[in-house]
């Protein structure tokens, strides 16, 4: 959480953090701001200091809204630093930067740079910036790792957020349901009132207005994929394909709040019409994966003995797994699960090797998402949830949604 970045700073030896780039759709600013419609910032987190935000005079309101305390870029005028540099534009925005540190109390140091920042003169400015203070180290790796360990459990506002999440995407999921269940089929496909198949393009374009009226987007996309495709985890389907009955869809959703905020994520796997059998029993095993896994969570427990649990629950079933045959692109390909928050992957993460020391720590958010995939045989199933390890102990699906198989539709 963010009341333990300090001591997280401290652990890992840094005297300050140095932030760039907007404050949408871009998790190291977002952190602090917000997804305020910030569209260049510099922000400077002392060890032990609240953060301070410098931002474009264009921007001021904006930057009041975050309650942080602020000072404009005009304060650091471009064209002094250009002239100090004798018109070297790499020497004018470094001093620039030694100037921003040194307001912010920062003159030497071990200082963690992460954030969103174009390559070219930024870039070349970070590396002369050592020279123009010697005291001055700069970090990349180190900041990155700083920011995911604090975000890696979330405040209960960071939950209330994402279970807001939550309840758009499956308001979303619902509305395709509806939309489906709607529609007729006709030889073997599924079509609408005037005779034209529902093509995957349709239901996309129609998960994108349904999430923007709700206030939410989505900015990875959305995998709605059937058949052959359903079998490659992540394959998001043709948008040109017309949707058949009584073949496997995956459909994993994974929104953000407007602006690049707090995702959700959440998969379902549906037959329109009807299940053949082969779907049918292949649904079954994952839903009693699913089951068996949400049923062993323990607090604190070590995500690396849930992915292997998990491969011998789908081995015992006859499938093959990732952890008995790494090379392997049939059966349960991937891990069972990983952290979300401002990023739709982060951590904590669920790989079985030695080194994964990730657990499932009071205040994570993660998904649990188990899954089988034969894709030469047509066939995919995923399910996933949402899932909070509150301070309790208790693990609670932050978006109930049916797990039905089939979505029954008309004729």
């Amino acid at each position: 959480m963010r009341q333990d970045l300090d001591a997280l700073m401290d652990a890992r030896g840094l005297d300050a953090l140095l932030l760039f780039g907007p404050a949408q759709h871009n998790p190291a600013v977002a952190y602090f701001t917000g997804a305020a419609h910030l569209t260049s910032v510099w922000l400077v987190k002392p060890r032990g200091r609240d953060p301070l935000l410098f931002y474009n005079a264009m921007e001021r309101d904006e930057a009041a809204q975050t309650g942080l305390p602020s000072r404009s870029l005009s304060d650091f005028p471009w064209r002094v630093f250009l002239r100090q540099a004798e018109g070297d534009e790499v020497r004018a925005r470094a001093l620039r930067y030694q100037a921003v540190l040194k307001a912010a109390g920062i003159e030497a140091g071990r200082v963690g740079v992460t954030g969103r920042l174009d390559f070219g003169p930024p870039f070349d400015a970070l590396r002369l910036l050592p020279t123009l203070m010697p005291g001055l180290t700069l970090e990349g790796l180190t900041a990155h790792q700083t920011l995911l360990a604090a975000r890696r459990t979330k405040a209960a506002e960071e939950v209330a957020r994402i279970r807001r999440m939550g309840q758009v995407t499956t308001e979303v999921v619902g509305r395709v349901a509806d939309f489906l269940t709607s529609q007729r089929g006709k030889d073997g496909l599924l079509v609408k009132a005037d005779g034209q198949p529902v093509t995957i393009g349709e239901v996309k374009r129609r998960i994108n207005l349904w999430l923007a009226e709700l206030g939410a987007e989505n900015p990875e996309g959305t995998i709605f994929a059937q058949g052959h495709d359903a079998g490659v985890p992540h394959s998001t389907g043709r948008d040109d394909e017309a949707l058949k009955l009584g073949t496997m869809i995956v459909f994993d959703i994974f929104p953000c709040e407007a602006g690049g905020g707090y995702f959700y994520d959440f998969t379902r796997t549906w037959c329109l019409g009807y299940a053949p059998d082969e779907a049918q029993a292949l649904y079954e095993d994952v839903l009693a994966v699913y089951r068996q896994t949400m049923s062993e969570l323990t607090p604190n427990g070590l995500c690396r003995d849930l992915q292997r649990r998990t491969c011998e629950l789908f081995k015992a079933q006859g499938h093959p797994t990732s952890c008995h045959d790494p090379g392997t692109q049939q059966g349960y390909v991937h891990s069972l699960g990983h952290g979300l928050g401002l990023d739709v992957h982060e951590a904590p993460w669920f790989g079985a090797h030695e080194s994964n020391t990730d657990r499932l720590e009071p205040g994570v958010v993660v998904t649990i998402e188990p899954g089988l995939y034969y894709p030469e045989r047509g066939l995919g199933c995923r399910i996933e949830d949402t899932v909070w390890a509150r301070p309790d102990g208790h693990f609670e699906v932050l978006a109930d949604f049916p797990y039905d198989l089939v979505l029954p539709v008309k004729g």
